[in-house]
């Protein structure tokens, strides 16, 4: 099989794309490649500034909206202003973060990297025409889904078991929302991508982030941001792309590479969990999502 390039992205003309978390990152590579080929792209950033400077060193049909996946009002205010698109890319997150809260109460890492994306793709949800790619990560493997205390309020808070649940409930609910959309008979496809092990902007949020040591043995073992975006950009724009699968690195346990279709873990594929961590999403967040019970 040849390895997959951005250059292998078929013609995107026509196609209206947004991409969340795109002034930095494997945001801002996906943003910059889908724009080059033709695609109509909105960046939704958190940093407005940011992201326009981002956004002027692109080419093609580019624009930058406010979005803060942190905070609800933000994500209201998102959707109420968005028009019909072909693909979402939920790719804004936060990574092993010191503890703290979003502006609704939530743990940060699970209201950023779960609840925000879950609230904003059932809002969007009826303007959607085609994709939903969720941005999962090696780390679900090692994350645990706890019902009964999803915000880490009587659990002892730990980072990396933080975003492992946050990492893992994304690739849950993109299979969740694909089997919900295959059930309705809709046309639009749910998948997951993960960039493998990349270094990208999350690693300078992390509790461990400013230790520079730390720093350097990331970039010297990390593959590119612009390899680990491949696999985001082969999930939203590869025709041979199917709905509830998962796309990552092929090579070095996941880790490197070029995108192909991967597996996940037992867990993530457990549809009763599932359907429960649904549920508690559409309390949290107040978005009950225009599709059928399961």
């Amino acid at each position: 099989m040849t390895d997959w390039t951005a250059a292998d992205i078929p013609d995107q003309r026509g196609r209206v794309i947004v991409v969340t978390g795109a002034s930095s990152g494997l945001g801002q590579i996906a943003a910059r490649e889908l724009a080059a080929h033709g695609a109509t792209v909105i960046l939704a950033c958190r940093d407005i500034r940011k992201g326009q400077d981002v956004a002027a060193a692109m080419t093609g049909d580019v624009s930058v909206r406010l979005l803060d996946l942190a905070d609800l009002a933000s994500i209201r205010a998102f959707a109420d202003g968005t028009g019909d698109i072909d693909v979402l890319i939920n790719n804004a997150g936060v990574m092993a973060t010191p503890q703290a809260t979003t502006v609704d109460g939530f743990e940060l890492q699970l209201g950023t990297n779960f609840l925000g994306p879950f609230a904003l793709t059932g809002l969007l949800l009826p303007r959607i025409r085609q994709r939903v790619v969720a941005l999962g990560s090696v780390a679900h493997r090692a994350g645990h889904i706890d019902l009964d205390d999803l915000n880490w309020r009587r659990r002892r808070y730990r980072p990396w078991g933080a975003y492992g649940q946050s990492k893992l409930a994304d690739v849950m609910f993109a299979y969740e929302l694909d089997r919900r959309l295959v059930a309705a008979g809709s046309p639009v496809l749910s998948v997951a991508a993960h960039p493998g092990y990349s270094f990208t902007q999350l690693h300078t949020h992390m509790a461990s982030g400013t230790n520079p040591v730390v720093t350097a043995a990331i970039r010297l073992t990390a593959q590119s941001s612009e390899v680990g975006a491949l696999s985001v950009l082969y999930a939203a724009t590869a025709p041979d792309v199917v709905g509830g699968a998962y796309y990552g690195p092929g090579g070095l346990g996941g880790l490197r590479g070029h995108p192909r279709r991967v597996a996940s873990t037992s867990a993530s594929r457990d549809d009763k969990v599932a359907s429960r961590l649904w549920d508690s999403a559409s309390e949290l967040t107040g978005v009950v999502f225009p599709l059928p019970p399961r």
